[in-house]
């Protein structure tokens, strides 16, 4: 059960690792786009790309932090040990998502112009400032209320059904079962 969990632990460790070589790609290119849109007529799109890679950074450097914590785990190590990193892994995972999500209103404004604002545009202020205001309102909740407290409801279910998350909560499992073993042998 031991080299289970580590072997749920090292996969997730290579898909942490391939998220953060496509992260640091990411980021790289919106650097170039935000390099090359530097006028007053490209402001909005500036700021959402420039605030959509800072949470990237940002990921990026919880996500290097998270394949350490995996590659510091050791088959040798108490089950306690072991269940103590892996919730620790698992409690980070839940931060960063809901940190991550609060990048959502930037995605609905990095195509807005000074001249849509001055122009005074109707379909502006009944459609897209409304969108907007709902990815803020929704980016907001799911910060809230994503926690632990949640996760036995349908929407934590399906937003949390990816291999970053199963890999952490099987490994988990098996080292329970470990644990549950040797308290019924002792």
């Amino acid at each position: 059960q031991t080299q289970k969990a580590k072997s749920k632990l090292n996969s997730l460790g290579r898909f942490k690792t391939w998220v953060i070589v496509a992260g640091i790609l990411w980021v790289a290119f919106l650097g170039f786009l935000i390099y090359h849109s530097l006028t007053f007529s490209k402001i909005f799109f500036v700021l959402s790309a420039g605030m959509i890679a800072l949470f990237n950074v940002f990921a990026i450097i919880v996500y290097i932090q998270h394949v350490v914590w995996i590659r510091q785990i050791d088959n040798c190590e108490s089950v306690v040990d072991v269940q103590q990193k892996a919730a620790k892994l698992q409690t980070s995972t839940l931060q960063i998502v809901r940190i991550l999500f609060l990048q959502m209103p930037f995605y609905t404004t990095w195509w807005f112009t000074p001249q849509m604002i001055t122009s005074g545009d109707l379909k502006f202020w009944l459609i897209t400032i409304p969108i907007t205001m709902l990815f803020t309102f929704l980016s907001i909740w799911l910060y809230r209320n994503i926690n632990y407290k949640n996760a036995d409801k349908k929407w934590f279910k399906i937003l949390f059904n990816s291999p970053e998350w199963t890999s952490v909560a099987k490994a988990i499992q098996f080292v329970k079962e470990i644990e549950d073993y040797k308290n019924d042998r002792g």
